[in-house]
């Protein structure tokens, strides 16, 4: 076989970083289709040429049949931890790791340039299931590793098929987060239609207990029952992205959808505008004003009390606490819309997959899962990850770790409830940044009374292929 210097493929360009910054400029770029429920870092802008015949492979084995270890980070902010991690393992197993960082921006070009090399990196990264398009010649199966057998949720994996193709090591999740004391002053009043936060387990019941808070306001001492649906740049990604991922999550599953379809159909459209009814209705904002309203507007409104419910995510912990909110009075629930509320788990995904190299040696091969094994079992490494990179893992071997985010304390339960099942982040799947700003202004349109509904529903499903063709030309 040789390569093929023609083939050029196009794919999107995402801009999600799981940092949590690039979160409050635009959430909805983050890739990470999770394929069976699947699931919040890497910009992709990949011209990806397969490059079997052409190098790949890895001649770094070592001498001694121990196989080495190489690599490539993503994370340049983690480069030092990755780095002292490397030289424990060496010193404590013997065997060479070799950790390079690509800079800001340049993952794919440099993985491209990488493994094309004699010595290619044994270990590399995918954003998902459109970076895995582009690699997918080169990823070993991990069905039968410690790190896929060790996730508390395997559905969370890069699958193909039955193949495992990557496993996440670092998640986040978003829902609806919920003000626990404004909740149980609300479960004292007379009447109150729960009694505790526990109750509020399907949309219908949200619905009850939060158009019921806005009704009682003034005994709660609240402007709305959810903070401002703002559509101002650093707001509207909660909307025409996060939110707009549930239907659009609903759909695939039902479709068993993996990649990225060409077209969408007009799917659970009523589910989606009922619980953006919900938020626009019973807000401390009146609707003519959303356009206005930015992502500080929201969290200071949450923060200060000023209504019980605000969808976001775990990044989001920082700024509440820094506004002085304590950890014991928030808490997460899932963004129900009435299609499988008892089973839904919380919005959760990632875009950075650890993959290995099929085309390196076995030895090197078996080297990196043994590597990897380590990390995430290890006291060192369980420390590295969590504590010095900061790192949601989605392993069994860190349910141990405390966190002191309330929000990654209600995601790692929802993680581990074997009951739930983690909401994919599908809005990886969606073709252009344009499709979400189109998407995003019929929907401010829509709530301010000046379009309708229906436009709503043609940005979301008629303008998927308009864009799927324009980015695929």
């Amino acid at each position: 076989m040789v390569c093929d210097k023609k083939l050029v493929r196009k794919v999107a360009s995402y801009k999600h970083n799981m940092c949590g910054a690039a979160r409050r400029t635009e959430k909805g770029s983050k890739m990470n289709r999770t394929m069976k429920t699947a699931v919040g870092m890497l910009a992709v802008a990949a011209m990806a040429v397969p490059l079997a015949a052409c190098g790949g492979g890895s001649g770094s084995g070592s001498s001694d049949g121990k196989g080495t270890v190489y690599f490539l980070n993503f994370k340049p902010e983690a480069n030092d931890q990755w780095q002292e991690l490397a030289k424990k393992y060496e010193e404590e197993k013997g065997v060479k790791v070799k950790i390079q960082t690509a800079a800001s921006g340049t993952y794919e070009q440099t993985l491209k340039s990488e493994l094309s090399k004699s010595e290619a990196p044994t270990i590399f990264q995918v954003n998902g299931p459109v970076g895995y398009a582009s690699w997918k010649a080169y990823t070993a199966d991990l069905k039968d590793t410690e790190i896929y057998k060790q996730m508390n949720d395997q559905s969370l994996a890069l699958s193909d098929g039955d193949k495992v193709v990557g496993v996440p090591y670092v998640i986040e999740s978003y829902g609806i987060i919920y003000n626990k004391d404004l909740v149980a002053k609300y479960t004292a009043l007379d009447g109150a239609k729960i009694k505790e936060a526990s109750e509020i387990n399907s949309f219908d019941k949200l619905k009850e207990v939060a158009q019921d808070m806005q009704k009682r306001k003034a005994d709660l001492g609240i402007e709305g029952a959810f903070t401002s649906a703002g559509f101002d740049s650093s707001s509207d990604w909660r909307f025409k992205t996060h939110l707009a991922n549930i239907p659009l999550y609903y759909q695939f599953k039902k479709d068993n959808v993996e990649t990225q379809p060409a077209t969408i159909k007009d799917m659970y459209m009523d589910n989606f505008k009922n619980i953006f009814d919900l938020y626009i209705d019973n807000s401390t904002t009146p609707k003519t004003q959303l356009s206005s309203k930015t992502g500080d507007d929201a969290s200071s409104e949450f923060a200060l009390g000023k209504a019980a419910f605000y969808q976001n995510g775990t990044w989001a912990w920082s700024d509440l606490q820094k506004a002085g909110m304590k950890a014991d009075s928030v808490g997460m629930l899932p963004i129900y819309i009435g299609v499988d509320d008892a089973t839904e788990g919380l919005a959760t995904g990632s875009e950075n997959y650890w993959c290995i190299n099929a085309k390196a040696s076995e030895a090197d091969q078996k080297a990196s899962e043994e590597f990897l094994n380590w990390v995430i079992s290890s006291d060192e490494g369980k420390e590295s990850l969590s504590t010095d990179m900061g790192f949601t893992t989605p392993f069994k071997t860190f349910n141990d770790v405390k966190t002191d985010n309330p929000l990654i304390a209600d995601a790692n339960a929802s993680i581990q409830d074997s009951k739930l099942t983690q909401v994919a982040w599908d809005f990886s799947m969606m073709p252009s940044e344009e499709y979400k700003n189109v998407l995003g202004q019929a929907m401010l349109a829509y709530a301010q009374g000046t379009g309708s509904w229906d436009d709503v529903v043609k940005a979301f499903v008629d303008n998927w292929a308009t864009e799927y063709n324009a980015t695929h030309e």
